[in-house]
């Protein structure tokens, strides 16, 4: 493979159509809409008014910005909406620094809880400053067993800076109706708000009544003619003062108010008067389903255990929360993660009133870890107890249940590189590098090539922030007896590498060594387009370059590879690990993300054989007479196409290496053999579909002159 420049082989992010889903945004009065929550959220937007949308890419709110990027020609510039492809979360934040002077609705999105960690600083002064245009702030709440961040919630950030924190019950028309009535809120309070969606509600299937997606009152078609100038909305002293004033005795009681008036918090009323539960409300229907199997609740949601849904956490209402608690006896809180804020709140308010409740919390429920069904059953099961033997039954059918289906345990699937995968040959090189010039500590970084800390590769000491490999890397580097190595991914550059990384070792001249990986796409949320793609989510040509950019804070020891090859990728590394030259050496392994560019060759390639054309393409094997079993190579590649199978020697018994069907011809295992220098059993063949008359002739030859010289 080559080493193409960015614009020469991306189209953008247009490889994956979201026509479908767009279509469903223009959906008007009484229609109806079938999607997922993520995709009812995106369709509210349009129906509040909203004047400007951005954000950062991140599970599982990616698709909010991808359906956007692809909606924004057809749907959103002629309504006047403005998309922003923010560089990171703090833009996306800072973006909606435009409803502080002006009554402009606006919304952004990142996942959190590293998200809402980089927006802090924009985030922090935003809520101090206020708003008076409503300011929507959806977060992905990557939480759990499956998450792929720290285990934090939001909601801790709300009680700190006073953000007014939505969590919804999951079903289509609320989520819709929270983004609604999130806008209203804050405009109420002049506090930002923020949506939190669990990665089951973003991903929920369901339906939506559709309203008609309303025109910004200002916006790119309807603009503004004056600036406003108010010093009293600068997060700047002596402003800060009363703006915190303003905080505690104006915004967030305005907020409380709205609350209760808009019925944002539902009540479930339940025959069993003495009992309660308070859940947030994007548990109730896991609540449910599990009071369901219990016997407390119906299919269709009845409950015989009343029930206090939050669909707002904060701030809470206590009149609201003491209400719920009159002539209570136990009263059981589902509350996800920790600190459990609204059961010591609650409990505070009891004590506080006198009242002599007994209420139930983490000493019933998990202190950690995602309230998956099992989780809540089996605290609801304790919390009620009466006939123990039956919740047991209840709680034991429920788990076994979905073993009993499978009828056999799944294959274990760990995280690894896509097959083809272009990183994957830089950690295969920097491998071989180390066992000659010794291991060094490996600063590794967030993306696709954080699975390097994983086997066969086991490489990376700490991952520490997107695009923190290099800063994480600083103090590591002077106290080491050879040079270090950072990695970090193109998008991790663009987001924060630049200035955390790069610009801080050139000014603290660092001498070590940082790999960029340029695949071109910010891949491991879904491939969205970045700085080097070449064009931006709106389809818009721009031209910046990782190398230029790094040369330009004078970086000169600068080279760019192709990671497939191997071998003059390791000679690189190793140049770069010992060379006299001081400073910071930066090698940029750049090559296309390989599912991306998949997602673009197969429905070229499907197109000519379909036309009959010619078309070539390499395959990669291992031939097992030559190959002695001993794994070598997968112990410093790590393609998921490469495995084992049986030896078809009956002398043999050790299983042999071996290329299945899903190989894309990147040639990977083959070099890596060469460059580590291990067996020659891999062989590459040419695949010719749709043959010339020629060829076909020749291969008739060889097939004979093969059968003559190779008796039966």
């Amino acid at each position: 493979m080559g080493l193409p420049g960015p614009c020469a082989t991306l189209a953008n992010t247009l490889e994956r159509s979201f026509a479908a889903e767009v279509k469903q945004l223009a959906l008007g009065e009484g229609e109806v809409l079938h999607g997922e929550g993520i995709l009812a959220i995106t369709k509210a937007l349009l129906q509040s008014g909203v004047s400007y949308v951005g954000g950062y890419p991140g599970a599982p709110v990616s698709h909010l910005l991808d359906v956007l990027a692809d909606a924004n020609e057809p749907l959103l510039t002629p309504m006047g909406v403005y998309l922003d492809a923010s560089a990171n979360e703090a833009a996306a934040a800072a973006l909606l620094g435009a409803s502080i002077n002006y009554p402009m609705r606006g919304a952004v999105t990142w996942k959190s809880i590293v998200g809402t960690n980089v927006a802090a600083d924009a985030l922090s002064n935003l809520a101090s400053s206020g708003v008076i245009g409503g300011a929507l702030i959806v977060v992905g709440e990557d939480y759990g067993a499956g998450a792929s961040v720290i285990q934090e919630r939001t909601h801790a950030f709300a009680l700190k800076s006073s953000l007014c924190l939505i969590d919804p019950r999951p079903s289509l028309q609320n989520l819709a109706r929270m983004v609604e009535e999130g806008f209203g809120l804050s405009e109420a309070s002049n506090l930002p708000s923020v949506i939190s969606l669990r990665i089951r509600a973003a991903h929920l299937r369901g339906t939506m009544v559709c309203k008609d997606n309303v025109r910004p009152r200002i916006g790119m078609l309807d603009r503004l003619s004056r600036h406003s100038f108010d010093y009293s909305r600068l997060s700047h002293p002596p402003s800060t003062y009363l703006q915190e004033t303003q905080k505690f005795e104006r915004r967030l009681p305005s907020a409380r108010r709205y609350i209760v008036e808009h019925a944002l918090n539902e009540v479930i009323p339940g025959e069993a008067n003495d009992l309660g539960i308070i859940l947030q409300g994007g548990l109730t229907s896991t609540a449910l389903r599990a009071l369901e199997l219990l016997g407390q609740a119906d299919v269709y949601g009845r409950s015989r255990i009343p029930l206090l849904v939050l669909n707002c956490i904060h701030p809470l209402v206590p009149d609201q929360l003491l209400g719920f608690l009159d002539g209570k006896q136990r009263v059981l809180v589902l509350e996800e993660g920790m600190p459990n804020f609204i059961e010591q709140e609650l409990k505070a308010l009891a004590y506080d009133r006198g009242l002599s409740v007994k209420i139930n919390g983490k000493d019933v429920v998990a202190a950690q870890g995602e309230y998956v069904p099992e989780v809540v059953l089996g605290a609801l099961a304790r919390f009620l107890g009466g006939d123990a033997d039956r919740c047991r039954a209840a709680r034991t059918a429920h788990v076994g249940r979905g073993r009993e289906m499978l009828r056999a345990p799944l294959p274990k699937r760990p995280p690894a590189f896509c097959t083809g995968c272009p990183e994957r040959p830089v950690f295969s090189a920097l491998k071989i590098a180390q066992r000659e010039l010794g291991e060094t500590h490996v600063a590794a970084d967030i993306g696709c090539h954080a699975f390097a800390t994983l086997p066969p590769f086991n490489m990376g000491n700490t991952i520490l922030g997107y695009g923190m490999g290099l800063a994480s890397a600083s103090a590591v580097a002077p106290a080491f007896d050879k040079r270090v190595v950072s990695i970090m991914g193109d998008g991790g550059f663009w987001h924060s590498g630049l200035t955390a990384g790069v610009a801080n070792a050139v000014f603290n001249k660092q001498d070590s060594v940082l790999v960029i990986l340029e695949n071109f796409y910010t891949s491991a949320t879904g491939q969205q387009a970045n700085p080097s793609s070449g064009k931006n989510p709106r389809g818009e040509t721009v031209t910046m370059s990782i190398a230029d950019t790094i040369k330009s804070l004078g970086v000169s020891w600068v080279k760019v590879v192709n990671p497939y090859r191997v071998g003059e990728t390791l000679t690189t590394i190793k140049a770069a690990m010992t060379t006299a030259a001081g400073g910071l050496k930066v090698i940029i392994a750049r090559a296309e993300c390989q599912l991306e560019r998949q997602r673009r060759v197969k429905p070229e390639t499907a197109a000519r054989l379909r036309a009959g054309a010619r078309v070539e393409s390499p395959k990669f094997g291992v031939d097992p007479d030559v190959c002695t079993g001993d794994k070598s190579c997968m112990r410093v590649n790590g393609c998921p196409s490469l495995t084992l199978k049986d030896n078809p020697d009956p002398l043999r018994d050790d299983p042999v290496a071996h290329v299945d069907q899903s190989c894309v011809g990147c040639g990977l295992c083959g070099e890596v053999a060469h460059a580590a220098v291990l067996c020659p059993s891999f062989y590459e063949v040419r695949v010719v579909h749709n043959p010339s008359t020629w060829e076909r002739a020749l291969q008739s030859l060889r097939a004979r002159v093969i059968g003559w010289l190779q008796p039966a």
